[in-house]
C-alpha cells in the first residue's frame, strides 16, 4: 500500500470516504480485517494480555506492600475485587490478600513483575505484526529493533491504556476503595464522579493513538488521519465492555456455568473482544488510506488468495515501510 503521509492533504478523511461510499468502505475495512488474519491476532493479543493483567494486579500489591505503602495495595486489591464476579470473589481474595512470607513472597513478586513485562512487551510486539499485516506488509521490523520499540510502546501506551482501563471500568470501584482505605470525604467523591470518566477516555484515545502512529513499520500519515480508527476502536472496547460487564452481572447463566472460573472467562472474553475492536481500528486506517492512494485494497482476492503484500524486494528499496 503506498504511503501518504508525505502527500498533498486536500480533503479529509470524511470527505474519501464520502467519495468511496460508506457500504462499501464498511464492506472493504472488514475484508482487510478478515484477510489480513485480523481476528487471529486479536486472539493472539488476547492471551498475551490475560498473561500480563493478572501476574501485574498481584505484583502491583504487593510491590505496594514491599515498598511500605500498604493501603496502596490494599486499593488495588479493592478495586479488582469489585470488577470480580461474585462467585470468583474467593479466588480473587486469595490471590491478592494473602500475603506471602519472607523469601517466597519476594520471588512471587519478582517474578510476577517479569512475566508482566515480558507479556506486554510481546503483546505490543504482536500488535505490530497484526498492524503490518493490516496494511500488505509481509514483514517486521528486525528483532533488536521490533522488541525495543514494543518495550518503549509498552511505557508510552501501555501505561495510559491500563490506568484507563481501570478508570473506564472499575472507576467507581477504585474511587469507593480509595474512599475506604483514605477515608476521604463528600468532596472527593463528587470531583471523582465528574473527572474520573472524562480523564479515562482522554487516556485510552491517547494510548490508543500512540499504537497506531508507531506501531505499523512505516511512516504513518497526520493525526486526523488516523483519528477515525483511534475512535472507532475506542468506542468498540466501550461497547464491548458494556455488553460484557452487563452479561456478566445480570445474573443469567453465566456465573452458573463457570462458577469461580467466572472472573477468568470473563477477562479472556474481554480481551478477546478489545483485540478484535483493536485491529478494526487500525483495518479502518489502512483502509482509509487504500482509499485515499486510490487503491481497492482489501476487497475479497479473485482468487481467494491472500492480500498481497511486500516481499523481500519492496523490503530492500523501501526499507520495509510501504506494502
Amino acid at each position: 500500500m503506498p504511503e501518504t503521509s508525505r502527500a498533498a492533504t486536500a480533503g479529509s478523511p470524511l470527505s474519501v470516504v464520502r467519495g468511496y461510499g460508506w457500504r462499501a468502505f464498511a464492506r472493504d475495512t472488514f475484508a482487510r480485517l478478515r484477510y489480513s488474519d485480523g481476528f487471529s491476532h486479536a486472539r493472539a493479543l488476547a492471551l498475551l494480555l490475560c498473561l500480563a493483567v493478572v501476574p501485574l494486579l498481584i505484583a502491583l500489591t504487593g510491590l505496594a506492600d514491599e515498598a511500605g505503602l500498604a493501603e496502596g495495595g490494599r486499593v488495588i486489591a479493592l478495586t479488582t475485587l469489585s470488577l470480580t464476579p461474585g462467585r470468583s470473589d474467593a479466588l480473587v481474595r486469595r490471590l491478592l490478600f494473602d500475603e506471602g512470607s519472607g523469601d517466597t513472597g519476594e520471588a512471587a513478586l519478582v517474578i510476577g513483575l517479569l512475566t508482566a513485562g515480558v507479556a506486554v512487551i510481546v503483546a505490543m510486539a504482536q500488535i505490530e505484526r497484526g498492524a503490518n499485516r493490516l496494511y500488505g506488509i509481509g514483514r517486521d521490523r528486525p528483532a533488536g529493533h521490533k522488541y525495543g520499540r514494543a518495550a518503549m510502546l509498552a511505557v508510552a501506551s501501555g501505561g495510559p491504556a491500563f490506568c484507563g482501563f481501570l478508570m473506564v471500568v472499575g472507576g467507581r470501584g477504585f474511587g469507593t476503595a480509595l474512599q475506604q482505605v483514605y477515608g476521604w470525604g463528600t468532596p472527593f467523591e463528587r470531583i471523582w464522579t465528574v473527572l474520573h470518566v472524562p480523564v479515562a477516555l482522554t487516556l485510552t484515545v491517547t494510548a490508543v493513538a500512540a499504537l497506531f502512529r508507531w506501531a505499523p513499520r512505516r511512516r504513518q500519515p497526520s493525526w486526523r488521519w488516523l483519528l477515525p480508527g483511534v475512535l472507532l476502536s475506542t468506542s468498540l472496547w466501550i461497547l464491548v465492555t458494556a455488553l460484557l460487564a452487563g452479561y456478566v452481572s445480570s445474573g443469567l447463566s453465566f456465573s452458573q456455568v463457570y462458577g469461580p472460573l467466572t472472573g477468568v472467562v470473563a477477562l479472556l472474553l474481554w480481551a478477546n473482544a478489545g483485540g478484535v475492536a483493536l485491529f478494526a481500528g487500525l483495518a479502518c486506517c489502512a483502509q482509509l488510506e487504500a482509499c485515499r492512494a486510490g487503491s481497492s485494497g482489501g476487497r475479497e482476492p479473485a482468487s481467494g488468495g491472500a492480500l498481497p503484500v511486500a516481499g523481500p524486494e519492496d523490503d530492500e528499496h523501501t526499507g520495509g515501510r510501504a506494502g
